[in-house]
């Protein structure tokens, strides 16, 4: 991975980082604002790559390895552009038992890509939750955003199908 020194100094011809220095600004570049912060940065830029994690560091004066360990603990950060649609399998007690793994599995297969990993034409994402909160209805899946329970391999296929065919229309 390789570290552009780019990012470090921000030009008034990027809009987005004067963005994000208004919000460290804001607040007064204190680093209890870490999660803020990276809210912001998230928002702006659509995901936290190796630079602006840096930037983030070096702004509000704390070690990269503790911003970099809070983006990656917290599943609401992605360190990679996502894609256009996006697969999370509940892997939750209730789903687990209920064949999670194995929806998992399929759908891995199927695409191509693990869990956390988004296709190489940008189309799908396919992530994994630690529990969604739905045990009534496992195994869930949420394609887009919309939550669907009791789903089986045929479900999903049908489902991802239909993501990815209106994705080329």
């Amino acid at each position: 991975m390789t570290v552009n020194s780019t990012i470090h100094a921000p030009s008034a011809s990027n809009k987005r980082l004067r963005l994000l220095e208004a919000t460290m600004k804001r607040h007064q570049y204190r680093p209890d604002a870490l999660i803020e912060v990276l809210h912001r940065a998230q928002e702006l830029f659509g995901y936290l790559d190796i630079n602006l994690l840096l930037h983030i560091a070096q702004r509000l004066k704390l070690p990269p390895s503790q911003v970099y360990g809070v983006a990656t603990f917290y599943h609401f950060f992605s360190l990679a552009p996502k894609g256009v649609h996006s697969c999370v399998v509940c892997m939750g007690t209730a789903c687990y038992v209920k064949q999670a793994a194995q929806l998992l599995s399929f759908l891995e297969k199927t695409t191509g890509i693990k869990a956390g990993e988004t296709t190489s034409d940008g189309q799908l994402s396919l992530m994994t939750a630690r529990c969604l909160g739905t045990c009534g209805i496992a195994p869930v899946v949420v394609f887009d955003e919309r939550l669907e329970g009791h789903q089986t391999v045929e479900s999903v296929t049908a489902r991802l199908n239909t993501c990815l065919s209106a994705s080329k229309s």
